[in-house]
């Protein structure tokens, strides 16, 4: 051993072997969480909470996605395991979605959010405007008058 080498490895003095699974399972939660806030995942299950659809229909449902992303967005859902996708041997060929038991569950606790946007939609849209009404100071940000 050459001289001014430690026998312990230094490299690994003070971690937490339980902080790196924290750490790691911290990351596995964004990852999903990511996913699942992206802008078109949970309107797409929410809309298969009603049942199967074919790509057209939730092409129709889903406003202002492409069709590129709508099916991005369903194979991603299909990777992780929220979405089926079954393909029917007809010509022309006739695919549909629908949500898995995983799918369900996630609708069941994303539910109540949704019916919360519903509900509030207006109320925000008229904050909105009542924002981008304001004068903005010289950064360019809305400037809060107080009465």
């Amino acid at each position: 051993m050459e001289d001014g080498t430690s026998l312990s490895p230094g490299h690994t003095g003070g971690t937490d072997p339980l902080r790196r699974v924290e750490a790691t399972q911290a990351c596995a939660v964004r990852d999903v969480l990511d996913r699942l806030g992206d802008k078109w995942s949970l309107l797409v299950v929410e809309l298969l909470g009603a049942g199967t659809q074919r790509f057209t229909e939730l092409r129709r449902d889903v406003d202002g996605i492409s069709q590129r992303m709508l099916t991005l967005t369903l194979r991603r859902l299909e990777r992780d395991g929220l979405v089926r996708r079954t393909v029917h041997p007809v010509v022309p060929p006739r695919v549909d979605y629908e949500l898995t038991p995983l799918g369900r569950s996630l609708l069941d606790a994303i539910a109540p959010l949704v019916a919360w946007a519903r509900c509030h939609r207006d109320g925000i849209a008229a904050a909105r405007a009542d924002y981008d009404a304001r004068p903005a100071d010289p950064a360019g940000t809305p400037v809060t008058t107080s009465t």
